[in-house]
């Protein structure tokens, strides 16, 4: 702790230098990390001051006259000081370094059809008013229409602060189950939407030879208005076309052909990172969270169930893990991503106990 509170320390004289200032980037880093440190280094400071009070109230308990106040003052002060140090246990607890990092966000149907592809848009509407409820921005990069109105295929990048943080337990494969508006008979179908969340490359994270990468241009297509419409600003980046690690990315969400490639060559960069990742992960054979499956029925991380109003998160356990659904629909996502981050930190907790009670923790 005294080492953060040092860091803290320069972080915030480092942020009163003009010259954080002139740097974009190296500003945003700075007050990224200042938020990150704050809630320790306050609750770092209030024990700091709870030590020092309780040492002056167990020193009255020698005086007969302030005996009583003192022992209530004690009982108060270590109640205080335990829980402040299950605060700290908690904040200080390894974090996603991917966590303050805005998000590419990527939605596919997958089994049930136009019934999947109705509910990409209902999920993408949800994530729209989850963000805007964070104070997060959500745009659309790219859409492939389905039948109904649906889409097969949404790419949209989610901006703010702490972006990744926010959306990333959307990792998987999500089930809803519920009778669609083409069906006669009234039966209940099921069908799936994965959803991949991918933290946006910073820049020289991900060595991109932009000689491996083709660039096409084309007219937009889909809804956008006339002046995308009638002009070549659609961008579709290939990287390393014709090979197995062939990448396809497209972006046509503005006018302006420049940005959209930027924005296109961003989000291959993100891909890659998440390629390079993934392998890594591999080798030391551990399982990447973000793996969204293959879109069958019967792999879900969490279902929305419209006959019974409720949506299940199989993540959890117990009846923490059952949500009301139009709450969840209307953008609710934050008891649920609530409730994924505190089981989280359960088994965070439990590993540096340690199996049989003992370790740092275990012997609390």
């Amino acid at each position: 702790m005294e080492e953060l509170a040092s860091e803290f320390g320069m972080v915030e004289r480092a942020l009163g230098d003009p010259a954080a200032l002139s740097d974009g980037r190296e500003y945003t880093r700075l007050t990224r990390r200042h938020r990150e440190l704050l809630p320790l280094v306050t609750l770092h400071r209030e024990r700091e001051a709870v030590l020092g009070d309780l040492e002056g109230a167990r020193d009255l308990l020698a005086d007969p006259d302030m005996r009583e106040l003192a022992a209530g003052e004690v009982e108060t002060l270590t109640s205080r000081l335990s829980e402040i140090d299950a605060e700290l246990e908690v904040l200080l607890l390894p974090t996603d370094p991917d966590d303050a990092k805005d998000v590419i966000l990527e939605l596919r149907a997958g089994a049930g059809g136009a019934e999947a592809g109705l509910f990409v848009v209902d999920l993408l509407r949800m994530y729209t008013r989850y963000a805007e409820g964070l104070g997060l921005k959500l745009g659309v990069l790219d859409a492939s229409e389905s039948d109904l109105g649906g889409a097969s295929k949404v790419v949209a990048e989610v901006t703010g602060d702490f972006a990744f943080r926010a959306f990333k337990w959307e990792r998987g494969v999500h089930r809803v189950q519920r009778v669609p508006a083409t069906e006669s008979q009234g039966r209940i179908h099921t069908s799936t939407v994965t959803v991949a969340v991918l933290p946006e490359a910073e820049q020289g994270e991900v060595g991109l030879d932009l000689s491996e990468v083709r660039i096409d241009v084309f007219r937009s297509q889909g809804a956008g208005g006339q002046g995308v419409n009638t002009t070549d600003s659609a961008v579709r980046a290939v990287y390393r076309a014709g090979t197995p690690d062939e990448i396809v990315v497209v972006c046509q969400d503005g006018r302006s052909q420049i940005k959209n490639r930027e924005k296109a060559l961003l989000v291959l960069a993100s891909r890659l990172a998440e390629r390079e990742r993934a392998a890594r992960e591999e080798q030391e054979r551990q399982t990447r969270a973000s793996q969204v499956g293959t879109g069958e029925r019967s792999e879900k991380i969490r279902t929305y169930n419209y006959p019974q109003n409720r949506v299940t998160d199989h993540r959890l356990e117990g009846e923490v893990k059952n949500f009301a659904l139009e709450t969840v629909m209307a953008g609710g996502l934050a008891p649920v991503v609530a409730a994924l981050a505190r089981d989280e930190r359960e088994r965070q907790l439990l590993e540096m106990g340690g199996a049989d009670g003992g370790g740092q923790y275990g012997a609390a």
